[in-house]
């Protein structure tokens, strides 16, 4: 046994099968192979420390040979390899295991259970047949805490993930993503008012009673307010000098509110250009915050340009307008201080003509320094012509004037600049007839038109019948949806051929007449309202006056006058009270001398409502209305608006004399309810009205259908 050690202390390559030979070798007589002799025992040593000499299998450039060539582009693909596969050799079935006893369990079967905290307890939802339409899902209640006292909360729940899916989910996971969505939209809205250090968690409990059995809620730590520390701006000096310290209103130790942040920098991107710097532009803000003060430095750089005054204008692209003209529609002189408020006054003049499909305005340098150091800058427009023909309809009804329709075709720059030429035709019930009208726009001056008119009309009233021409010319200075102007004004010169029936009260019968009229018409219009189409507040005075002279035989010298007041005022948010009065006079002539069209009526959409056309006042013998020299109305209606539709109750009254003065006397009245459609041109109306103490003979009811409020 003492030979077999020092064989194994120094051959460490001896095979076990040699070891075990010889350790079999090594035995005790009788309890294995006989023993041999020491020589043989020997000789075997030496021939298995021989085989215990490392030698290698495969040598080097065998192994070399059996690599496969490599090529010289490293960027070639890569060979195919095949390496061959052994042979998979079946696994045998363990066949007669004895059976685990506790001795011999798995270490993982005999550990103790996990507690029931850590299981997820959500349901397995049952799987859904592929005939069941009706979807799996899961409701849920949303809970949110630690923002209503800091005022978030109302603006996180109109934000919220959670409150977008109407508490309703497919299944636990979409409720996990949307309130982690919500977790980040809580911090955002901290942060936004100055809570820097917010933060938000979302948890997701079971609750198995009740209808929603999933409550998610976020709950919020806003942590210390931050407020503004140093506010500094980085910018040239102004003129004057606090320009943007005055508009910037934000002050050190107030909370660093994202809002007030955020509109204070609009504002004095806003003033610099309104106060004659064109070319302002507002850096991006820094904020520094101090963890320790709880504060932060605010820094707003601000490159406010050269401060300029308007100098000419120039144009680019279509030449629909020119310089000059444009200038017309301008609200500054050469010289104004530039303020773009006027810019864009410019603009919306320029898109009201309806000659362009694009049109922009801005400014463009010219480094023309002025006398008090400022800089001129020219107004680029850039032009992109427009359709200038239109083709407009237009239909209405009363049951006192029946249908009436009208078509018109505008070329709006036949005759440039802004010279329209308007064709119209009219057809209805009681009015047929045709006109052409040249209207120049922006005569010499914003919003000043001038036009001449040449129309035939055929009218079958109820109060006479005539067939009229009419020549006219005129100058107005008008309000316009751009421009609400609080005086407004009007003159002209008319000529008018009619001829037309009347009742002559002395032959006790009614003949036609033709009565050659002149007339110099004027008016003059104050308006105190807040809108041009739909008033809500304030009032409006209106005075036409008319010399006339009607030439029938011998002239005529007379005056016609009217004059129209109306009030609005609020009653509440949703409902205005509006109401009317207007009164007219002819001084100077006799009714039976007057031509029936130039004599006043009552009755009707834009009069007193629930009676015709023309149906109040005196009746001839023949029972048809004749007119009188004086009137009055009066209109009372409370308009209730909801949303884009409005109900509007209202009472009218009136009544026409044979007198020069209004009497106020046997007036009438008429009572009615209309309905509203708010649109983006006005308000459209559809009004419904009976007489009160109806007389035989007169209107049941009216109905009236047009555009706009009744005043």
């Amino acid at each position: 046994m003492r030979l077999v050690i020092s064989l194994l202390a120094s051959a460490a390559f001896v095979p076990s099968v040699a070891l075990a030979q010889i350790d079999s070798g090594a035995g005790k007589p009788g309890q294995g192979a006989p023993a041999e002799d020491p020589r043989t025992l020997q000789r075997e040593a030496e021939r298995s420390a021989q085989q215990s000499d490392p030698k290698p299998i495969v040598s080097d450039e065998e192994f070399s040979e059996a690599l496969p060539q490599l090529s010289d582009d490293i960027d070639a693909p890569l060979e195919q390899m095949n390496p061959p596969t052994p042979p998979i050799q079946p696994v045998e079935p363990i066949e007669d295991a004895p059976p685990l006893d506790e001795a011999g369990a798995e270490a993982e079967i005999a550990a103790p259970l996990p507690p029931l905290t850590q299981f997820d307890a959500t349901p397995i939802a049952e799987p859904v047949a592929a005939n069941d339409e009706a979807a799996v899902e899961i409701r849920y209640a949303t809970r949110v805490t630690g923002l209503d006292e800091i005022g978030l909360e109302d603006q996180f729940r109109d934000l919220s993930a959670l409150e977008d899916g109407d508490g309703v989910a497919a299944n636990a996971a979409i409720i996990g993503a949307r309130a982690r969505e919500d977790e980040g939209l809580a911090v955002r809205l901290m942060k936004s008012l100055g809570y820097y250090d917010a933060t938000a968690i979302s948890t997701i409990e079971q609750s198995p009673q009740g209808e929603r059995p999933v409550t998610a809620t976020i709950a919020a730590v806003p942590g210390p307010l931050y407020s503004f520390g140093e506010i500094r701006v980085e910018a040239d000096p102004t003129v004057p000098p606090a320009l943007i310290a005055d508009n910037l209103k934000l002050r050190s130790g107030e909370p660093i509110d994202a809002v007030r942040v955020q509109a204070a920098e609009a504002a004095v991107s806003v003033a610099l250009p309104q106060n004659g710097y064109p070319f302002a532009e507002v850096g991006q803000r820094d904020i520094l915050l101090d963890e320790t003060t709880r504060t932060g430095d605010y820094t707003l750089p601000v490159a406010i340009g050269p401060r300029a005054r308007f100098g000419g204008i120039r144009i680019e692209g279509d030449p629909v307008l020119p310089p000059d003209h444009i200038e017309v529609l301008t609200r500054f002189d050469r010289s104004d201080l530039y303020d773009s408020r006027k810019v864009d006054d410019l603009r919306d003049a320029l898109i009201a003509t309806s000659l362009f499909s694009t049109v922009s305005v801005e400014p463009v340098k010219t480094g023309q320094a002025n006398a008090d150091g400022t800089e001129a800058v020219d107004l680029l427009v850039r032009q992109s012509k427009g359709p200038p023909r239109t083709l407009a309809g237009e239909v209405g009804y009363s049951t006192g004037q029946g249908f009436r329709a009208e078509v018109s075709w505008t070329h709006r720059n036949l005759f440039p600049p802004e010279g329209a030429l308007i064709a119209t035709g009219v057809l209805g019930t009681q009015e047929q007839g045709a006109s052409a009208t040249f209207r120049r726009s922006n005569a010499g001056r914003r919003d000043r038109t001038f036009q001449i008119v040449a129309s035939a009309l055929r009218s079958d009233v109820e109060a006479f019948t005539g067939l009229t021409g009419t020549l006219s010319a005129r100058v107005s200075y008008d309000s316009t949806p751009i421009w609400q102007k609080k005086l407004t004004y009007a003159y002209g010169v008319e000529l008018v051929g009619t001829s037309e029936d009347r009742f002559d009260f002395t032959l006790n019968l009614r003949e036609r007449g033709v009565y050659f009229i002149a007339a110099v018409p004027l008016f003059a219009g104050w308006d105190q309202s807040d809108n041009l189409l739909n008033p809500t507040r304030g009032w409006r005075l209106k005075l036409n006056l008319s010399p006339e002279t009607s030439v029938r035989g011998t002239a005529r010298p007379y005056g016609r006058a009217q004059v129209e007041g109306t009030i609005y005022q609020p009653i509440t948010d949703s409902i205005v009270l509006a109401g009317r009065a207007r009164f007219g006079t002819i001084q100077g002539i006799d009714r039976n001398d007057l031509a029936p069209s130039r004599r006043y009526y009552a009755g009707g959409g834009g009069s007193v409502r629930g009676f015709g056309y023309q149906e109040l006042g005196p009746r001839a013998p023949d029972g048809k209305p004749v007119g009188g020299r004086s009137f009055n109305e009066f209109a009372v209606e409370a308009r209730y608006r909801f949303g884009n539709f409005g109900i509007v109750p209202f009472l009218d009254a009136g009544q026409v004399y044979e007198e020069s003065l209004p009497q106020l006397s046997r007036i009438r009245f008429g009572a009615g309810i209309g309905g509203r459609f708010y649109t983006n041109f006005g308000p459209m109306r559809l009004d419904i009205a009976t007489p009160i103490a109806r007389k035989p003979g007169e209107s049941k009811v009216a109905l009236y259908i047009s555009i706009g409020q009744a005043f």
